[in-house]
């Protein structure tokens, strides 16, 4: 999973950034490592994993990754190159999801690049670059529909749906909130549009409203309004308790979270909210040699799956054999699973589900 982080100067985005990555690395499971600057790979945290290495003690220990990216600065006019306006647009458009990270803090000592604090401005300041870059889009292949509609008129339909959602991003709208059809979303399938990305809201707040008022703060109340409208997800959270607990030793960590009423850090709520939002679980497969976690998207097929080990693995897909990890954790061996017959052989029509601990049979 590969999230960005987009965000007006002086909102927080970098000091988040910098903690959420770092966060990655205090765990000595969860190792952190810098492709480029800008970029940060954090592992996921999975207690079925650490379960698993306890009662394997595997050579090899391997948590899924998430990707953070810090997305270069916006400025308006971004959609016709401005200021980095090129590599901002290129950059999310090779990311998965969108954290946005939206400032919903007063602060006279931190100046705002627009003089005032105002969320939804904010929004639509970067949403409209967005929207502007997928009108030009769309009307490239509007434009060359037409041209086939002359020839074969069973093209008129699809002309007519992309004027359609033209029209909707006219009005200053994401794609995101455009209600697409099942048919529709094959049509814009190939033409992948940045206001459809799948957007987290970062609701970033002073430390003395997350920790009491979060519920009356009005700038998140209107981070809530516009994610609602548009079935967006958002994540109150504050970039300075953030950069706080990055360089604490896990306990310390537990307990400042216990003490605020939270069970886990920013980091774990936004990758939660990520993996929900893209649809993602995760399957394990787990022996002395390797325990490690696979992410694939819900309602994938035992032999897809297996191809995400290793491409032999789908084209020789025989069987699965699978257990729940709670069944495994219920009886404490792998042996004893089976005695009971909780130990499955599932077939190429099997969909996966979060948690499956599986091994692969297959033949080449």
């Amino acid at each position: 999973m590969k999230l960005g982080m987009v965000g007006l100067p002086n909102v927080g985005k970098s000091t988040l950034f910098n903690a959420l990555t770092n966060a990655g690395a205090e765990s000595a499971n969860y190792p952190f490592c810098t492709i480029e600057p800008n970029v940060g790979i954090v592992s996921v945290p999975d207690e079925r994993l650490d379960k698993l290495a306890e009662m394997y003690n595997p050579v090899k220990f391997t948590p899924a990754t998430l990707e953070f990216v810090d997305i270069a600065g916006l400025v308006k006019g971004a959609s016709k190159g401005e200021g980095l306006g090129n590599k901002f647009l290129a950059d999310i458009r090779e990311v998965d999801a969108i954290v946005h990270v939206v400032r919903c803090f007063e602060d006279i000592d931190i100046i705002h690049v627009d003089g005032s604090i105002n969320p939804r401005r904010d929004i639509e300041t970067i949403d409209l670059e967005l929207i502007f870059s997928d009108i030009e889009i769309l009307e490239r292949r509007i434009d060359r529909t037409k041209k086939l509609v002359k020839g074969d008129k069973k093209y008129q339909a699809e002309v007519d749906f992309l004027e359609a959602l033209k029209a909707h991003l006219e009005t200053g709208k994401p794609a995101r909130s455009y209600n697409f059809s099942d048919e529709e979303r094959q049509i814009i399938k190939s033409t992948p549009l940045l206001s459809a990305k799948p957007v987290i809201y970062a609701a970033n707040l002073c430390e003395d409203d997350f920790r009491n008022n979060i519920e009356t703060n009005i700038n998140y109340k209107t981070v809530c309004e516009i994610a609602d409208a548009e079935g967006s997800a958002v994540l109150p959270i504050c970039a300075q308790i953030e950069a706080e607990i990055a360089d604490m030793a896990e306990e310390d960590k537990k307990m400042f979270l216990a003490d605020l009423g939270l069970e886990v850090s920013g980091l774990n709520r936004i990758i939660k909210e990520g993996y929900s939002l893209l649809g993602l679980i995760s399957f394990l497969t787990a022996g002395q040699p390797e325990v490690r976690a696979w992410t694939i998207t819900k309602g994938t097929k035992a032999p897809q799956a297996a191809g995400k080990i290793h491409t032999d693995f789908e084209k020789g897909f025989i069987r699965a054999e699978i257990v729940s990890f709670d069944d495994l954790m219920a009886c404490g061996s792998m042996a004893a699973a089976k005695e009971k017959g909780l130990v499955r052989l599932e077939g190429k029509e099997y969909v996966m589900q979060d948690g499956d601990i599986v091994l692969f049979r297959f033949n080449v």
